[in-house]
C-alpha cells in the first residue's frame, strides 16, 4: 500500500544530490592537473610491481619519451591513483636540459588499483599511460 509518506520520501531520495563517488573525485583531479587536453596514450614507459606486498611502499618509476631539450621537453609528470581516497598521488616538475624525463619514487595505495600517469610537454600535448597493481597489504587510511 503507497501512502502520501512513502511517496513523498521516495522523491526527496530522488531529489538529494548522489555523494560523490570515487571516479569523479579522479576526473576532478585530472582535470585540475590538465584541464580539457585530451590524453594521448604513448610515449610514456611505466614501472610498477604487479604484486605489492605492503600497499604503503611500492615501487614506482616514470620514463617519458622527450629529447629534454628547450624547444621539446616534458613540463610535468603527474600521478594518480584509481581507488585510494586521494587520487593525485604527486606532480613532479621538470625542466629543459636533464638528461631524461624520468621519476622514481615510493607510493602508498590503498587497494588493488590502477595508476595512471600523465606527463605533459611544453607545447601542451599530455601523454597517459597506466598500470595494474594489487596490493597484499593496503597502505592508506581512509
Amino acid at each position: 500500500m503507497t501512502t502520501r509518506r512513502n511517496l513523498l520520501g521516495a522523491l526527496a531520495l530522488t531529489l538529494l544530490p548522489n555523494p560523490a563517488r570515487p571516479d569523479d573525485a579522479l576526473a576532478a583531479a585530472i582535470r585540475a592537473a590538465i584541464g580539457d587536453i585530451e590524453p594521448i596514450d604513448a610515449g610514456i614507459e611505466l614501472r610498477l610491481p604487479a604484486i605489492a606486498e605492503n600497499g604503503a611502499q611500492v615501487p614506482l618509476s616514470v620514463l617519458v619519451d622527450s629529447p629534454m631539450t628547450q624547444e621539446d621537453h616534458v613540463t610535468t609528470i603527474h600521478v594518480f591513483a584509481t581507488a585510494n581516497p586521494t587520487p593525485g598521488i604527486a606532480s613532479f616538475h621538470l625542466f629543459p636540459g636533464l638528461a631524461r624525463a624520468e621519476i622514481q619514487t615510493r607510493i602508498r595505495v590503498a587497494e588493488a588499483q590502477s595508476i595512471i600517469v600523465l606527463a605533459r610537454h611544453n607545447n601542451g600535448r599530455v601523454y597517459r599511460t597506466s598500470a595494474r597493481v594489487a596490493v597484499t597489504r593496503g597502505g592508506c587510511l581512509s
